[in-house]
């Protein structure tokens, strides 16, 4: 595996490379940036933000979305797939949001997880992305990235790869590294094989990683 030091010069380098980014998610509050993180579950951010601007603009507020009819939120969320679960869980996550939160939505990890079709992902995203705190989510892109650069294992779980990321990152990068390292993994293949690799930091990453293990 790549040592402390070297896995944040390689997060520094897909910087670099990728230039400022940041949230892909269109939403104008803090309750329709929680229902579009719940939405992007195995669904790309693209799928959700062509679904979100119907949704919102037919229900803006936790109290419209609660009184929706599930089968309105399904019939426009269709196209993001897994719709049944999460018309549902947006439509619950709304009620509590509105009735037991008096429309505010919670600012910490806790608070998030206990809504409908929040997990740790989620909380995280939100909490980074809308309240600015020095949180990191672990998507597919994050996680296949960190396995293949030799950051964590290859039987790494998410939980591992958060806390791989926050031990060797300062608090105030983690919301750009979330970001660059989403756009790194949308740019390049974590599966070529390395006679195959296009990509140069990965090139450079496999080569620290056999200098690392040689070194023993």
């Amino acid at each position: 595996m790549l040592k402390d030091k070297q896995v944040v010069w390689a997060i520094h380098q897909m910087e670099a490379e990728m230039g400022p980014v940041g949230p892909s998610l269109d939403s104008r509050t803090p309750f329709q940036y929680l229902v579009s993180v719940i939405l992007s579950a195995q669904a790309t951010d693209v799928s959700v933000n062509k679904v979100t601007p119907v949704l919102f603009a037919k229900y803006p507020t936790p109290k419209d979305l609660m009184g929706a009819d599930v089968t309105d939120v399904e019939t426009i969320i269709k196209s993001v797939g897994l719709f049944h679960n999460k018309a549902r869980n947006i439509i619950k996550t709304a009620r509590i949001v509105h009735e037991d939160l008096n429309d505010v939505v919670p600012t910490d990890r806790k608070g998030i997880m206990a809504l409908p079709g929040a997990g740790r992902k989620t909380a995280n995203v939100v909490l980074s992305d809308v309240f600015d705190q020095p949180t990191f989510a672990v998507d597919t892109h994050v996680s296949a990235i960190s396995k293949r650069l030799h950051f964590v294992d290859q039987s790494a779980s998410p939980l591992q790869v958060e806390k791989r990321i926050v031990a060797v990152l300062p608090p105030e990068e983690l919301h750009q590294a979330h970001h660059t390292m989403i756009e790194f993994g949308r740019k390049y293949s974590m599966k070529l094989t390395p006679d195959r690799e296009v990509c140069q930091l990965i090139k450079d990453c496999d080569q620290l990683n056999e200098e690392n293990e040689a070194l023993g």
